[in-house]
């Protein structure tokens, strides 16, 4: 039994990064593009390997690489974090096309608004959800 060899089975595999805190420069008003702003970013990305993953990175989505690319994308100042969640989505599609599901939410802590909110929001879906 100890020689049998094991076929395995995948199913969706999802990744996710969860609360990565960043200090941007996105925002409608010049104020926000000038002062800056804490913001947490959470992605999930989900996908089916295509051969035996063997323990190695070559067949997988590497967390490293997808907050490497989320770093490079805060950093590019926006008026609107949409635009930034759909920048971040589309990096990750570029670097793994075999992707299936991908999910960036984008939260600005503390927004300059009239009253008290602990954070705006913005989630991107891919595939867009109908």
């Amino acid at each position: 039994m100890l020689n049998q060899k094991i076929n395995y089975f995948w199913s969706m595999i999802n990744i996710a990064l969860q609360g990565a805190e960043f200090f941007a420069y996105h925002g409608f008003y010049p104020e926000e593009q000038k002062i800056g702003c804490r913001f947490l970013v959470d992605i999930a990305v989900g996908f089916e390997p295509v051969t035996d993953l063997k323990d190695g990175l070559h067949n997988t989505v590497d967390y490293e690489k997808v907050y490497a690319i989320t770093c490079e994308e805060m950093k590019i100042p926006s008026k609107l974090i949409e635009t930034v969640g759909q920048a971040i989505t589309n990096q990750i599609l570029l670097k793994y096309p075999f992707v299936k599901t991908i999910e960036v939410t984008i939260k600005k802590l503390n927004p300059p608004l009239t009253g008290r909110v602990a954070q705006s929001s913005v989630t991107i879906n891919y595939p867009p959800t109908t």
